[in-house]
């Protein structure tokens, strides 16, 4: 069995190559930034560098969520490709950092002509001559409650990354049959999944996202923010493991697997469907100006194509396409789905970012493809290094065993 991984050139060329197409347009959109232009190409510029630093941050964390959601529940299923969760999830702190230098500059630095700040506007607007609404939600929207909910919630995901992989590697050298590190690698997903649960499931969304357009509101919008961000997370575990196989490795992964894999994907598209609907028709049923206006904009003003497709990408093409039970173990099948997945929840969070700081003049050409690609490179760059660090099989894993007889 081949259980280690060597990355080819051409992963590694491409990744590298990535990563110079997003420098090279950072630095164009700071030459941009530096000629003088409108305070519209100044919020484009800060805009879609948050919007790729929270999604690839999000989908990353997936990965810990995963372990630690099947470590609890006593799950073997996951024991068979778990060495990709992992690499996904040891490098968070990357996605960490250059998220948390995003929102820091965002909300220190960035302001526009009138000295307003184009993203949060809670940041300069929150007094009581200017805007009342903001003022009386200054007890939470303020920036020390902002940097400290912001380096606890990544700090705390980037520590948990790295300590599930290391305890998993460490069970590689630890006595035979021994539960030690089994049992401790438990009770640390007990305490993830509490953290996870009070940032990704609540606070985190609301300060980073729906901040940005402060006087709206929805307390469903972290669950829709969990779902968009889950089922990309389960994709992009499933492109791992489809190469990882193609090249020859994971030798324990089989269709039955992949299938499992699949019906995540499919599952919680219809998942995300339900919390999307679910938003929208409370809203337009209420008919309150005030929570009306976020969907008016995206379904009726310029984003209403964006929009539309969001829906017909994140939830018609996966019903459509991986509700049978061969679609979900064909190859090709799952990466593409699994890409149009990545891409479409990439799309969702573009259109809850961008109509608050661009308002109508919203864009997706040269400086917001390759600012994605540039963060796709360092994903594959970061993730394909840790693959190839250790072993692809977890062994003396206490439920390795188990994880076999699923393909029996």
């Amino acid at each position: 069995m081949n259980d280690h991984f060597e990355i080819p050139g051409r992963l590694k060329n491409t990744s590298l190559a990535l990563i110079a197409v997003g420098v090279l347009t950072l630095i164009g959109g700071i030459a941009t930034l530096l000629m003088g232009h409108t305070d519209v190409d100044k919020a484009r510029f800060w805009a879609v560098l948050l919007h790729d630093s929270v999604f690839f941050t999000l989908i990353t964390t997936v990965s810990i969520f995963v372990q630690a959601a099947v470590s609890l529940a006593q799950g073997a299923w996951l024991v068979a490709y778990r060495r990709v969760p992992e690499a996904i999830g040891a490098n968070v702190w990357i996605f960490a950092i250059i998220l948390t230098v995003v929102l820091f500059l965002i909300v220190f630095t960035v302001r526009d002509a009138h000295g307003v700040n184009p993203i949060y506007k809670w940041v300069t607007e929150a007094e009581p001559g200017k805007d009342k609404i903001l003022f009386g939600k200054k007890v939470f929207l303020n920036p020390v409650m902002f940097v400290c909910f912001t380096l606890a919630s990544l700090g705390l995901w980037a520590f948990f990354g790295r300590k599930f992989r290391s305890l998993s590697l460490a069970q590689e050298k630890a006595p035979v049959n021994d539960t030690k590190i089994y049992w401790k690698v438990f009770r640390l997903s007990a305490v993830f999944l509490f953290v996870y649960a009070l940032s990704q499931m609540s606070t985190a969304p609301w300060l980073w996202v729906m901040s940005i357009q402060p006087h709206w509101f929805s307390t469903l919008f972290s669950w829709y923010t969990f779902a968009s961000s889950f089922v990309s997370g389960m994709s992009l575990i499933m492109l791992w493991v489809v190469y990882l196989k193609n090249q020859g490795n994971l030798g324990l992964v089989t269709k039955e697997h992949m299938h499992d894999l699949g019906k995540f994907m499919f599952a919680f598209s219809i998942f995300w469907t339900y919390l999307w609907f679910s938003q929208y028709m409370l809203q337009w049923y209420s008919n309150q100006p005030e929570e009306t206006v976020y969907f008016k904009m995206r379904q009726q003003g310029p984003y209403s194509v964006i929009f539309y497709a969001n829906f017909i990408i994140n939830f018609c093409m996966p019903i459509i396409i991986l509700m049978s039970r061969p679609s979900k173990r064909n190859y090709f099948t799952v990466t593409f789905m699994a890409m149009i997945i990545i891409f479409g929840h990439w799309l969702d969070f573009f259109q809850m970012i961008m109509p608050g700081p661009l308002g109508e003049h919203w864009h997706i050409n040269w400086y917001e493809i390759g600012i994605f690609m540039g963060f796709v490179g360092i994903l594959i760059f970061a993730v394909s290094r840790t693959l190839a660090k250790s072993s692809l099989v977890p062994h003396n894993n206490i439920l390795l065993k188990e994880t076999m007889l699923h393909v029996a």
